[in-house]
């Protein structure tokens, strides 16, 4: 503890964002990073708590109280080291976890809690700054070779895992760069990708081996990759967006969410969209189906790509701008967000349900929606739906992006050729104790074991998946392992 009265003297200060009128005619970092000085002020509101409940709601363990107060004391490398000690990546969850350790904090039940995420950034960001981050070479190779499927943030936390403990790693990818999630799902305002790339950079000098263009399942037989490899690990993560099948659903301006994202996302690459195939918000009345994270990048890329209108649309009721009574504390509560994009502009609309999507000449011009409201629970615990009688309405729409979320992982391909057994989600079935599959010596971790999740979440599981392959390879781990509590 930095500071025995620091939660008492200073103030919360939240994450400075660049002016709107600035950041939505550009794709760099929406946030401001503060002074070290502020963040020091910031890490001297952790108080001795005597149970750290933050370190139960990061799934990864990370321990905060130790280093927010070695950040408070100005031994910055020394807090690096202990960030680094649970988090492979901790900019990658500076920029885009939602904090729920924030939501577990013991200030937080009277006060406004200590800024974790921010002061995690400042750590890591200070680390890059002063050169203090570099390879980690193992010292000895173990003659085992593992093949990691998928390079999103689950992939990646594994892979470097796996290589620390001295395996040769393969990591698979079948998009033509590394990162998944992170390169072609996440916006270049939330999180620029020369940040993704230097972790990759110092993987490669670690001696991962990326292989990228290369669909395992079919560039790659599975048949090979088993006889190639060791052991394989599945990080696949959920790609399968859930579809809304209503009437006119075939119109021409009716996307998926990700399809929209991905296309910006190589645009800010450099690469060219196929004009064929391209979708655009520019001077379009934009519907944006989807309340989540995914439907507020959509919205912030649609601000950038300067649509006409957007307007977001949420099947389910306006959450309360407190804490509900249902999420206590230390529990991720339920209350009303607001993110950078949603701060840019545009109508969020909560209770309503789209009926039909309408058009002429094969292309959508409007869609059909009426409100609804939620009864009591029926014996499944889910709150019963009806429709608002008389409630019916029009939505001018050009582009509608349906950001709905995602049922599982792709099934085609590579989990059919395996066979691996799913779970009733269509999910693959592996267990948190090892991470095995139904099949041996193949093990699943990420979004592709556990459903559609957080960044924090998929590299928890990256790391103990690789922790369970080390032990599964070499009869025991030496890695580091965190036990969930969820």
């Amino acid at each position: 503890m930095g500071k025995v009265t620091g939660f008492l003297e200073y103030e919360r200060v939240d994450t400075p964002y660049r002016d709107v009128e600035e950041r939505v005619n550009d794709w760099s970092e929406v946030q401001v990073g503060p002074s070290m000085e502020s963040v020091r002020t910031q890490a001297a509101r952790c108080m001795d708590c005597g149970v750290p409940f933050c370190n139960n709601g990061c799934p990864l363990g990370n321990i905060i109280p130790d280093w927010n107060d070695l950040l408070y004391r100005d031994k910055m490398e020394d807090a690096l080291v202990r960030l680094h000690s649970t988090n492979n990546f901790p900019e990658f969850t500076g920029f885009v976890c939602p904090a729920p350790c924030e939501e577990a904090c013991v200030l937080g039940i009277n006060a406004n809690p200590v800024s974790i995420k921010q002061i995690e950034l400042e750590i890591i960001q200070n680390g890059w700054e002063q050169g203090w981050i570099r390879p980690v070479i193992p010292q000895r190779r173990s003659g085992r070779s593992v093949a990691v499927v998928g390079s999103g943030p689950s992939g990646l936390a594994a892979a470097q895992q796996l290589n620390r403990a001295g395996h040769t790693v393969t990591l698979f990818e079948k998009n033509d760069r590394i990162g998944g999630l992170l390169r072609y799902g996440i916006p270049e305002f939330k999180l620029e990708k020369r940040f993704v790339d230097r972790r990759i950079e110092q993987m490669r000098e670690e001696g991962v081996s990326f292989q990228t263009g290369v669909q395992v399942g079919v560039d790659l037989s599975v048949s090979d990759l088993r006889k190639s490899f060791d052991a394989v690990l599945l990080c696949l993560g959920s790609e399968q967006p859930r579809d809304l099948p209503i009437e006119g659903r075939d119109l021409d301006g009716v996307h998926f969410a990700m399809d929209f994202l991905r296309q910006q996302n190589r645009r800010c690459e450099g690469d060219v969209v196929d004009s064929d195939s391209e979708i655009m918000a520019t001077g379009k009345n934009v519907v944006v189906l989807g309340g989540g994270d995914t439907g507020s990048d959509c919205i912030g890329t649609s601000h950038r790509q300067k649509a006409n209108s957007v307007t977001s649309i949420e099947l389910l009721e306006r959450p309360p701008d407190q804490r509900s009574a249902t999420t206590p504390w230390p529990m991720w509560s339920l209350k009303f967000r607001t993110s950078s994009s949603h701060l840019e502009g545009g109508t969020r609309e909560y209770s309503i349900l789209t009926k039909r999507f309408e058009g002429s000449g094969g292309k959508i011009e409007r869609l059909h929606a009426v409100r609804v409201e939620f009864g009591p629970p029926d014996e499944t615990g889910r709150p019963v739906m009806s429709e608002v009688p008389g409630s019916d309405f029009v939505v001018s729409a050009d582009l509608v992006l349906l950001a709905m979320g995602f049922v599982h992982p792709v099934h085609g391909g590579l989990v059919e050729d395996l066979g691996v057994r799913l779970d009733p989600r269509g999910n693959i079935e592996a267990n948190l104790k090892d991470f095995t599959t139904s099949e041996p010596g193949v093990f699943a971790a990420g979004d592709c074991r556990r459903g559609q999740s957080l960044v924090v979440w998929a590299i928890w599981e990256g790391r103990e998946a690789a922790r369970a392959v080390d032990g599964y390879l070499c009869g025991r781990s030496r890695l580091q392992s965190r036990t969930s509590f969820v």
